[in-house]
């Protein structure tokens, strides 16, 4: 059960790194499996880019291709509304996050 739940908790926060570094510069989902490992999370393909599909169904994501060495790459950047979406998001954050605290 409790596996279900942090699962649940982490796929949350990985859909808030994605925007972070989706509203600093384009992301393609190779580089985001690379990123997230570096924090601790080994997601796979099969995992993420349903994650950047919904995100992006979802109006948080825009998505463009590229050429990049014969190979479409997709790149994807938050929209107006991801940026909306992940201020309010860091605000929750850091209220729950000092709340805690004390």
């Amino acid at each position: 059960m409790s596996e279900k739940v942090l699962r649940k908790l982490f796929l949350g926060f990985i859909s808030i790194h994605i925007l972070h570094h989706a509203k600093k510069e384009p992301i393609y989902g190779l580089w985001m499996i690379e990123e997230l490992k570096h924090h601790g999370y080994n997601i796979s393909a099969g995992t993420l880019y349903p994650i950047l599909n919904g995100m992006e169904r979802d109006g948080l994501l825009v998505s463009s291709e590229e050429n990049v060495e014969g190979k479409i790459r997709k790149y994807y950047r938050t929209s107006v509304h991801g940026d909306d979406v992940l201020e309010e998001a860091r605000a929750k954050a850091y209220e729950l996050f000092k709340e805690m605290k004390e």
